[in-house]
């Protein structure tokens, strides 16, 4: 057991064109907080945050994924889908809604190709 108090754990993620990345988590409602000139830290909310980067090795993109867990999957597909991401990135897309023993998920990639699972877990009643 650790014997301090943890705050945050942040992820680390590449781009392959940082600005169209900066502008697509911008558009999908996230806030921005630039950090360096090939850095920002990409916040959800005050307690979710990423670090987004100037930075792209093929293998490790294509091999990104975050999860993000939501209260109401159906109602996070309606946020995404109106907010016209697929009109505006041309390599962004999402899948419908998948059902699992766990509960349930939509799939987004990023403009770069980072796979984001947006996911709902079942709860016991």
């Amino acid at each position: 057991m650790i014997n301090y108090n943890p705050k945050s754990i942040r992820a680390f993620i590449g781009a392959k064109n940082y600005s169209e990345s900066r502008a697509f988590y911008k558009d999908l409602g996230f806030e921005e907080i630039v950090l360096s000139s090939n850095m920002c830290l990409i916040k959800v909310n005050d307690a979710l945050s990423f670090y987004l980067q100037d930075a792209y090795v093929k293998n490790w993109i294509n091999n990104s994924m975050l999860f993000l867990e939501v209260d109401d999957v159906e109602k996070c597909k309606v946020d995404l889908l109106s907010r016209g991401l697929t009109e505006k990135y041309a390599t962004v897309r999402f899948t419908e809604i998948k059902e699992e023993d766990w509960g349930k998920e939509i799939f987004m990639h990023d403009p770069s190709g980072v796979l984001w699972h947006f996911g709902q877990f079942n709860t016991t009643k």
